[in-house]
C-alpha cells in the first residue's frame, strides 16, 4: 500500500476510468428486464403482470400517509419555508415523532420498517406539498447513512446506529467536493491510518451536502492509501460512518440555490478528524462501489418525489383549467391547452408505472434494479421539469407570480412558480441526466464488453486476442440474425395486454432494432463510441422509452384488472403509447442522420474564443 498522492494531483483519463470501472458491479446475478431489452430480447414474462402493492402492505402505507398528511397540514406551511429558508424546529421534532427519519429502519431496531414502495409513497406525498422537507427526509433515507448502513453495515453498526435514526437523529452523504464531481477519482479528501490502522484521520472539503449542517451522522467518501494491484497503484476510497461530535468538523458555508429553500446543505470541512476502524462501512476501499450500490435503491425516491409534484401539478391545472373562461369558455376547452393537459394526466401516468415497477422489484430482491433506477430517474426528472414548467404556461401570470402574493391579493395561493423552481434540481442531483445517460450507456453494452471489450485493449497479448475473437464470433453469429427474424409475440401476453396490445407488439419490434443499433454503432465507431455521446444518448433515450411504453401497458392493465369497470387507465396508457412510439422513431432516424460533427466543431469553436464577438452587448460577471 502506496499514500494518498497529494491534494488536487492529477489524474489521467485512464486512471479515472479504472476507478470508475472498478467501482461498477461487474455480474448480473437477477434478471433485468432493461438489460434485456438492450440486448434485443423482450421479455413480457418481467414485467407481466405488474407487481401492484398488495392489500396489507397497502394499508399500513395508507395509514401511515394519513397521519403524515394531517402533520403536514396542521404544523407546516411551505410557502413560510421557502420565504425564511427553515423549516421550524418543532416541525422537524414532530415528523422524528411519526417515525419520518426511521421509515425505512428495520421494526428491531425500533423503526417503522416501510417497504420501498410505501417509503416512496410517503416521500411522493411530502413532495406534493414541500419539496424542501422531501429532501431533507430523502437525502437522511435514501442516500445517507441508514440505507448503506443496511445494505452494508455490520450487526453491532446496525445496534449502535439503527435506533438513533428511530429517536430522530439526521444524516447525511458526503461524497462531492468543490474540484471533483462525478469523477470520484480525483477526489482529494483523504483518510489516513495510525500505525495498527485502527483509527483514521480525514482531511477535506465536501461541497453540496445535503442536511450537513444539521447531521447528527454523516457517511463521508475518503481517499484511502493505494493498493499496488499487478505492479499499478490503484486508487481507493472508503466509506466512513462520522459522528458530528468529533472534533474538527465546521460548516464553513450553508448554501443557497434556485429552489428548496428550506434545505440544509453546505461546504463542510473535516480537519483532522479522528474515527476509529470500526467506523469503516462495508470494507476499506469499497466506498465508492458502496455508493452506488446504495444509489440503486436510493435513487427511486427522487423519481417518487417527482411523481408526487406532477400529480400536485396536474390537480392544480384541472381546477384552474375548468375556472379560467376566455373566449366564452373554460380555457380548459380550447385545444392548445387541452393538448398539454392530455400530456401531462399520460406521463404522470408513466411516470407513476415506472417508479412503482422498479420501487416493488426493490422489495421483491429478485431482480437487479441498476438500469430500471437509473431509467427511472431521468424519465421523472425529465417529465416532471417539463410538466412544472407547463403548469406555469398554463396559469399564466398567476403561474409566475409567488403564491404568497396571490393570497395577500385575495386569490387561491397556488405556489406554480415554487414548484418550477423546486423541480430544476432533480435533473441534476444524484446523477446528472448526462451522466445517467452515459451510466445507462455502460450498462447497456456491458454484454458486449464483456465478449469483445478487451480485444481493443492495449497489453493484450495476441493469443488472447484471437481467442476473445473466436468467443465473440461465435455469439455474434447466432445473436445478431436472430434480431432480424420476426418472433411471434406470445398469446397469453396479447390477451393480457387487450386493447394496448399493439404498444407491446411495437416495443418489441424495436427492442430487436435497438440492439441491431447498439452493434452498428459499435462496429462504426469501435472503441471510440464512447466519445460518440449524442448517440450513445439518442440510444438510451430510446430504451427510456420502449421502457416506459412497457411499464405503462402492464400498469394499465393490472388497474383494469383490479377494477374492471373503470378503462381510465387504458386511455392513460394508449395516450402515453402513441406519443412515446412517435419519439422513438424521431430518435431512430436521429442515430444516423443527425448535425453532431458540425455541432462539436462549432462548440470548439465558441470554447477557443472564435466566436466570442456573439457576445458583445452582454455586460458579463457581476464585480
Amino acid at each position: 500500500m502506496t499514500e494518498p498522492g497529494p491534494r488536487n494531483s492529477s489524474v489521467s483519463r485512464d486512471e479515472a476510468m479504472a476507478v470508475a470501472e472498478a467501482a461498477r458491479e461487474s455480474e448480473w446475478e437477477h434478471p433485468s428486464f432493461a438489460a434485456e431489452l438492450f440486448m434485443g430480447r423482450f421479455r413480457p414474462d418481467l414485467i407481466f403482470p405488474y407487481p401492484l402493492q398488495n392489500d396489507a402492505d397497502k394499508k399500513i402505507g395508507d395509514e401511515f400517509l394519513g397521519r403524515l398528511e394531517l402533520f403536514l397540514r396542521e404544523h407546516l406551511d411551505p410557502d413560510e419555508v421557502d420565504r425564511t429558508h427553515e423549516i421550524p424546529v418543532e416541525t422537524i421534532k414532530g415528523l422524528a415523532e411519526l417515525g419520518c427519519f426511521a421509515m425505512k429502519i428495520p421494526k428491531s431496531y425500533g423503526g417503522l420498517g416501510l417497504s420501498q414502495v410505501n417509503y416512496n409513497r410517503a416521500v411522493a406525498l411530502v413532495a406534493s406539498y414541500c419539496g424542501s422537507t422531501a429532501v431533507w427526509l430523502s437525502a437522511h433515507q435514501s442516500i445517507g447513512v441508514p440505507q448503506p448502513l443496511k445494505l452494508f453495515g455490520t450487526e453491532a453498526q446496525k445496534k449502535k446506529y439503527f435506533p438513533l435514526f428511530a429517536k430522530g437523529f439526521i444524516s447525511a452523504f458526503a461524497l462531492t467536493e468543490p474540484d471533483v464531481g462525478s469523477d470520484p477519482a480525483r477526489m482529494a479528501t483523504t483518510a489516513t491510518p495510525n500505525e495498527d490502522k485502527s483509527e483514521w484521520t480525514i482531511n477535506g472539503d465536501k461541497l453540496w451536502c445535503t442536511n450537513g449542517p444539521v447531521a447528527d451522522l454523516i457517511a463521508v467518501m475518503a481517499r484511502t492509501p493505494d493498493r499496488i494491484v499487478g505492479g499499478k497503484a490503484r486508487r481507493q476510497i472508503t466509506a466512513f460512518i462520522v459522528e458530528r461530535d468529533r472534533p474538527g468538523i465546521e460548516v464553513i458555508h450553508r448554501c443557497e440555490f434556485m429552489g428548496l429553500n428550506g434545505i440544509q446543505n453546505g461546504l463542510l470541512r473535516f480537519t483532522n478528524v479522528k474515527v476509529p476502524a470500526e467506523n469503516i462501512l462495508w470494507e476499506e476501499g469499497k466506498g465508492l462501489k458502496l455508493a452506488l450500490v446504495t444509489l440503486n435503491t436510493g435513487r427511486l425516491t427522487l423519481p417518487a418525489a417527482c411523481v408526487g409534484m406532477a400529480k400536485q401539478c396536474l390537480h392544480w391545472v384541472r381546477e384552474w383549467s375548468n375556472e379560467r373562461v376566455q373566449w366564452g369558455a373554460p380555457i380548459g376547452r380550447h385545444e392548445s391547452i387541452a393538448q398539454k393537459i392530455g400530456w401531462m394526466a399520460s406521463t404522470t401516468f408513466a411516470m407513476e408505472a415506472v417508479t412503482y415497477y422498479a420501487s416493488a422489484l426493490a422489495d421483491r430482491g429478485d431482480a437487479d434494479i441498476r438500469l430500471e433506477a437509473a431509467l427511472a430517474k431521468m424519465f421523472c426528472s425529465e417529465a416532471a421539469w417539463r410538466i412544472a414548467d407547463e403548469t406555469v404556461q398554463i396559469r399564466g401570470g398567476r403561474g409566475y407570480e409567488t403564491s404568497r402574493s396571490l393570497r395577500a391579493r385575495g386569490e387561491k395561493a397556488i405556489p406554480a412558480e415554487r414548484a418550477l423552481r423546486d423541480a430544476r434540481i432533480n435533473t441534476i442531483i444524484e446523477g446528472s441526466s448526462e451522466i445517467m445517460r452515459l451510466f445507462i450507456a455502460r450498462e447497456a453494452v456491458d454484454p458486449h464488453m464483456r465478449l469483445a471489450g478487451d480485444i481493443f485493449k492495449p497489453g493484450v497479448s495476441l493469443s488472447e486476442k484471437f481467442r476473445m475473437a473466436g468467443r465473440a464470433a461465435r455469439f455474434y453469429t447466432t445473436w445478431y440474425p436472430a434480431l432480424w427474424v420476426h418472433t411471434a409475440w406470445p398469446p397469453k401476453y396479447m390477451a393480457t395486454a387487450g386493447p394496448l396490445a399493439k404498444h407491446l407488439r411495437f416495443a418489441h419490434r424495436q427492442t430487436r432494432k435497438l440492439a441491431r443499433t447498439i452493434f452498428h454503432a459499435m462496429a462504426r465507431f469501435g472503441p471510440s463510441l464512447e466519445k460518440h455521446q449524442a448517440v450513445l444518448n439518442r440510444i438510451v433515450d430510446i430504451g427510456s422509452e420502449l421502457f416506459a411504453i412497457s411499464a405503462a401497458v402492464s400498469y394499465a392493465r393490472a388497474m383494469v384488472e383490479k377494477n374492471p369497470k373503470d378503462k381510465t387507465p387504458i386511455d392513460l396508457a394508449d395516450l402515453f403509447c402513441r406519443q412515446s412510439r412517435r419519439r422513438v422513431r424521431a430518435l431512430g432516424c436521429a442515430i444516423w442522420c443527425h448535425d453532431d460533427a458540425r455541432t462539436y466543431r462549432l462548440a470548439r469553436n465558441v470554447l477557443d474564443g472564435k466566436m466570442a464577438w456573439l457576445e458583445a452587448g452582454a455586460i458579463g460577471e457581476t464585480p
